[in-house]
């Protein structure tokens, strides 16, 4: 029974590679004319809602054929499965044409004969990095116009078949799929191939990739752009190379288009920053001999012999400073004099990054064709949820026509739950951050205890202190704790997006990436400020310290300063970020693929169509650019905001960004079904949110350097408080501590043991010793440094905002030779659109229209000297 059962199913096989004899990795239909432009897929599944789903289907395929696509079905024994059905839809050139003029979609009317730029005398020495010129240019550059169906004679139009390319064209399906009607329900009209999709009726709608990644496609008709956008792309050998953005463009769309030409851009001037960085790195370190604060501390005749006083209550003793040897050391490789001129100029760097890809996004927009596209045409249409939930209507005063609305009420409501929701999720991230707090102030004991009397840490006591253990452990509890917070709110921000029910694609984006990026914002960098701000800022001094919520004594800072804990705080957070994400855009997909694909993997290749290949690939989802800009905007935070802690991050950031330019465009072209195409002109709401923080960081910076690093103190005692002329540094640590009476701690402050009988202990501040008649308050050099601090803040701010502000004056956001190509195309457009009517005038006049008057005539010369002229 099992062999006969054996031998059907290769006859099954045999037939159907008899019944077609080409291949079925094709992206045609079976006359292998009419190309495959879109794909449906749907599991006929007999359950209580079969009946109905196959009436939406029959409703919805009937509608789309009236609206002129051509359909052709591939029965479910067609498929590898043997399960799921397929709809395969194609454009006819009637309706292509149609919908072109919709969308106001630019096609050629000329060849560009405007000069290419004067060559780069670099150009040799950059010719490695250099891609070949088929593969950064694809097409030949021409003057575009808007489509028009009267005007098809004015158009370069070869080829009916491949004039509009295959992103151009699933984009016009894509439009027509969503707002397609498929009957009434509940008295609504119901529309769209989002809703069929969600109610289960179509399991999946996609457009085709053109060949299979890692091979070239049989048919000669097939371009294989995904073939060599993986050669020359996708690959990370390649990472060194310049990107095909034309290409990208050409076979993605604009919208991915201007994200790959962004992250290429911030990936290029973070180059700039990761020298000067890594410089400033290297300088501290060469002088780490040279920094007298640590070698004090480290001279067992002054740092081992003041005792500093207990860091928690009760049950920590007293300790040496020169415990905190080393750690003081590393600290000095961030905190030094090039940690200011660093901050400054990243200050600087950000303003240049800003500009500049402004200018290079004026070049796209000229490029790609994209000066007088108007986002109204595109986002500013309504969404069809919208249009679906929103039953009562009004007269629009623009168009004059009834269009649905949501009543103001009902916003409000929305916005109010909307509003609270976040607010919610704000306060449990705060929550967490002060649970975090209390897990550091709750086992900094415990480290201390375990350290002291555990022989096998002893040999790494000098490096891993109580306080860098508490530091590093707190750290990964927060990562843990953000990944969790992420996870969750990413599911509930979409859900009160749509419930919002916005009225624009653009709303939507616009509303959602505010939402997540306020909540990432808060979660990934709530820890890093209050380590920057807060920690060691509010500690008191023995016998009177604060406590939180009356039980837990706040965190010291050690006595090299805050600044290496926010150096460790940064470096886990940021690098821990970027290796999960990583994990999740690279590994996941690949696996999750490899297991859809594991059975079809022995199957001939004739068996394995297109289709089928596609739709067993992940889907890049509406939001999947959303998530790449949040990623790398909020790596842009870690390296503007905190910069001043850690010279390295924009080195760190520039190595994750190499690899994140060949995952996001190997996943994209490898493990993902292609997306449908969309236009856009800029990055949208992200460029405000990257000029907020590019503000924010110039304050953030000022206060790292002024109350987080020791540098203003450094400073004030070299200039004010030093006595010794030869080394002016020489006594700064026991200058930056304060003495206290072991015997004025009260009982609850108290250290139980007290073996070696020690009368005073130090402390970090600057206060009057016990035997001063104004005893433990704040001594003068304790206000001459906090007035240093607070102008230092004052000049650092208006200079560099100065600075800033400058340089955004002196450089114009669009290039001139891109002002004078834009006004040469529109004068040029402008004159063959006037010459084809002028000769459409003609021919009328000749055959006699009686329409067409002298006086028409004259005035349509008379508009082309005036364009001549202008």
């Amino acid at each position: 029974r099992q062999s006969g059962r054996r031998y059907n199913l290769f006859l099954k096989r045999r037939l159907r590679i008899d019944k077609r004899h080409q291949s079925k990795d094709s992206i045609f239909f079976r006359d292998g004319v009419r190309r495959i432009d879109f794909v449906l897929s749907y599991v006929d599944d007999l359950n209580k809602e079969w009946e109905k789903k196959l009436e939406r289907r029959k409703e919805f395929e009937s509608n789309l054929q009236k609206a002129g696509l051509e359909l052709e079905t591939e029965d479910k024994k067609e498929s590898e499965d043997g399960k799921i059905y397929f709809v395969k839809i194609h454009a006819p050139w009637e309706v292509l044409i149609t919908y072109a003029e919709v969308l106001n979609i630019k096609v050629p009317i000329k060849e560009n004969d405007i000069p290419s730029m004067v060559e780069n005398p670099l150009d040799c020495m950059l010719a490695p990095l250099r891609l070949p010129e088929k593969v950064m240019h694809p097409e030949p550059d021409y003057f575009t116009a808007p489509f028009s169906k009267d005007k098809q004679e004015l158009y370069l139009i070869n080829d009916e078949s491949t004039f509009f390319s295959p992103s151009m064209r699933n984009r016009i399906v894509n439009y027509i799929l969503t707002r397609c009607p498929y009957g009434t329900e509940e008295g609504k009209k119901k529309f769209g191939i989002k809703r069929l999709l969600n109610n289960g009726t179509y399991s999946a709608a996609y457009p085709l990739h053109d060949c299979q990644y890692w091979k070239k496609a049989n048919d000669p008709n097939c371009d294989n752009e995904r073939y060599t956008l993986y050669m020359e792309w996708a690959r990370f050998l390649r990472f060194y190379k310049e990107q095909p953005l034309d290409l990208i463009r050409k076979y993605y769309g604009e919208k991915i288009g201007i994200y790959f030409a962004w992250l290429g851009f911030y990936t290029e001037m973070l180059f700039l920053a990761a020298v000067v960085g890594l410089i400033c790195f290297l300088y501290g370190l060469f002088t780490m001999d040279e920094n007298m604060s640590s070698k004090e501390i480290c001279d067992p005749a002054i740092g081992g012999e003041i005792i500093m006083c207990p860091l928690c209550d009760r049950e920590c003793e007293y300790w040496r400073l020169n415990t905190t040897c080393q750690s003081s050391e590393y600290s000095h490789l961030f905190d030094n004099v090039a940690t200011l001129f660093f901050a400054i100029f990243m200050g600087i760097w950000v303003t240049l990054f800003l500009e500049f890809w402004k200018r290079r996004q004026a070049r796209l927009k000229y490029e790609w064709d994209l000066v007088d596209f108007e986002e109204e045409q595109q986002q500013l249409q309504l969404r069809p949820e919208y249009e679906a939930k929103c039953t009562q209507k009004k007269k629009n005063p623009v168009t004059q026509e009834m269009e649905p609305y949501l009543p103001v009420t009902s916003q409000a409501v929305r916005f109010c739950i909307s509003g609270t929701t976040v607010l919610f999720w704000v306060s449990l991230i705060i929550a967490s951050m002060i649970a975090v707090i209390v897990y550091r102030l709750a086992v900094y004991a415990a480290f201390a205890s375990l350290m002291e009397n555990t022989q096998t840490l002893q040999p790494i006591s000098g490096l891993l202190t109580p306080q860098l253990a508490t530091s590093v452990t707190a750290s990964c509890l927060n990562f843990v704790i953000i990944m969790i917070l992420n996870f969750l709110y990413e599911k509930i921000a979409i859900w009160i997006t749509d419930m919002e029910i916005p009225r624009t694609h653009m709303e939507y984006e616009n509303r959602l990436t505010m939402k997540m990026f306020l909540f990432q914002f808060v979660n990934y960098y709530s820890s890093c400020f209050y380590v920057a701000f807060f920690k060691g800022k509010f500690v008191g001094y023995p016998g009177a310290y604060t406590y939180m919520f009356n039980r837990w004594r706040n965190e010291e800072c050690d006595p090299a300063g805050c600044l290496i804990e926010l150096t460790t705080q940064l470096t886990i957070v940021m690098a821990g970020k970027q290796i999960w994400g990583n994990i999740q855009e690279a590994i996941v997909p690949w696996i999750c693929n490899w297991w859809g694909r594991r059975k079809a993997r022995n199957n001939p290749e004739n068996l394995y169509s297109r289709w089928e290949q596609d739709h067993d690939l992940q889907i890049f989802g509406a939001l999947g650019l959303f998530y790449e800009y949040l990623e790398m905007v909020i790596q842009f935070g870690f390296i503007t905001l905190f910069v001043a802690s850690f010279p390295l991050a924009p080195l760190l950031a520039l190595m994750n960004n190499i690899l994140e330019i060949r995952v996001d465009s190997w996943k994209l072209t490898t493990q993902y079904r292609r997306p449908v195409a969309a236009k856009a002109h800029s990055i949208g709401v992200w460029q405000e949110i990257l000029n907020g923080m590019a503000i924010l960081s110039v304050v953030t910076n000022a206060f790292i350097v002024a109350f987080t690093s020791d540098m203003i103190p450094r400073l004030v005692y070299y200039y004010a408080y030093s006595e010794n002329e030869d080394s002016p540094m020489s006594g700064y640590i026991n200058n930056s501590l304060s003495v206290f009476q072991i015997s004025d701690f009260p009982d609850r402050n108290k250290p139980k043991l007290n073996p070696e009988n020690f009368v005073i202990c130090r402390y970090r501040d600057y206060r009057y010793p016990p035997d001063h008649e104004r005893k433990y308050l704040h001594t003068m050099q304790f206000w001459h440094i906090l007035a240093a601090k607070l102008a230092f803040i004052i000049i650092m701010e208006h200079v560099v905002f100065i600075v800033k502000f400058f340089v955004a004056w002196m450089i114009p956001d669009v290039p001139a030779d891109v002002k004078a190509k834009i006004k040469r195309e529109k004068y040029l457009t402008q004159k063959i659109l006037h010459e084809y009517e002028l000769e459409k005038l003609k021919e009328r006049l000749c055959q006699g229209d009686k329409r067409a008057t002298e006086k028409e005539f004259i005035a349509t010369e008379g508009r082309m000297e005036l364009s001549r002229a202008m």
